[in-house]
């Protein structure tokens, strides 16, 4: 558990660091986010020894992740875009128990893809856990996506192509280790859609279905499945949308830590307690949804500018 110290801070790593930026949970955000217990000692004899993959780890959910994390003799593999980031990281989490390889890559790019998929296969030691966390958000009205196309196929690189790649080329090595794949999903996935959000959804909603059909499979193969459904997170990437400085959200070092917590229970799903009443609306009141909303949406205006 992280000390008292150690508050949670909004973007950055735990206030303890300077620059960070406070942010504690409000009385309604703990009843909604209830605190997650971390066994170390259980996470440190699970990990110690093996090589650990996380994609999108320059900031938010992987960064915090990497650090915490950096206390276990584990081999890290950070990728992301910002090389600067990574090596600032690499810097800073070298001086502890984790070793640490940077791999500066846009995943959406073929070249950097194959690049770091090679370096991957040459690993001596192989690879026993993908942490699947790379992403993008945009939130934008159809009628301001008319000549933005570029917005869904963007969204579906990142969201989909890139992770589905990734597995697929790596399915034997983990294989060879018996190893565990947690993808970070959202909510929304097993929601009812909402406007403004039609590129994200879908791109997270084809991600979603593609691991949850291949599950099994991989079970078969002694891979162990875990997918994180995560509510609104204060990470950079929901900056842009102003509605959304003001609502409840989890941390990513909460998020950090129910990841660390799957890998050694290898539970296969993580949901917030109160998306199952969610799920039962989005059934129930589809209809009621689908009939108020278009009147809500032209009490506000013909859309969104984007993310």
């Amino acid at each position: 558990m992280l000390s008292k110290n150690m508050r949670t801070s909004l973007f950055g790593r735990p206030s303890g660091k300077k620059g960070a930026q406070m942010h504690t949970y409000s009385l309604f955000e703990h009843l909604l986010f209830p605190p997650t217990f971390l066994n170390r000692e259980k996470l440190g004899h699970q990990l110690e020894g093996k090589t650990v993959l996380i994609t999108g780890a320059s900031s938010g959910i992987g960064e915090q992740l990497a650090y915490l994390l950096s206390e276990i003799k584990v081999h890290l593999i950070l990728v992301a875009r910002r090389e600067d980031k990574l090596l600032a990281m690499k810097s800073e989490i070298e001086t502890k128990a984790a070793q640490i390889s940077v791999f500066p890559a846009d995943l959406r790019n073929q070249k950097e893809m194959e690049g770091l998929l090679t370096f991957l296969h040459q690993l001596p030691d192989g690879l026993d856990i993908i942490i699947s966390n790379a992403g993008h958000s945009i939130s934008r009205s159809i009628y301001h996506s008319l000549d933005r196309y570029h917005d869904f196929t963007r969204t579906m690189a990142i969201n989909y192509f890139a992770p589905v790649q990734l597995l697929l080329s790596t399915l034997l090595l983990l294989e060879k280790k018996k190893g565990h794949i947690i993808n970070v999903s959202t909510v929304n996935a097993l929601l009812l859609p909402l406007p403004h959000w039609a590129a994200y959804q879908a791109s997270k909603a084809a991600s979603d279905t593609w691991f949850r059909s291949a599950a099994p499979e991989l079970n078969m193969m002694g891979i162990s499945t875990t997918s994180i459904y995560l509510p609104l997170v204060r990470t950079p990437m929901i900056l842009p949308t102003a509605a959304y400085q003001n609502l409840p959200a989890m941390t990513p070092q909460h998020v950090a830590k129910i990841i660390c917590s799957s890998i050694y229970t290898k539970r296969r799903t993580y949901k917030p307690w109160w998306l199952i009443f969610g799920q039962l609306a989005s059934v129930l009141f589809r209809r009621c949804w689908e009939y108020s909303i278009p009147r809500m949406l032209r009490k506000k205006g013909n859309g969104n500018e984007g993310v």
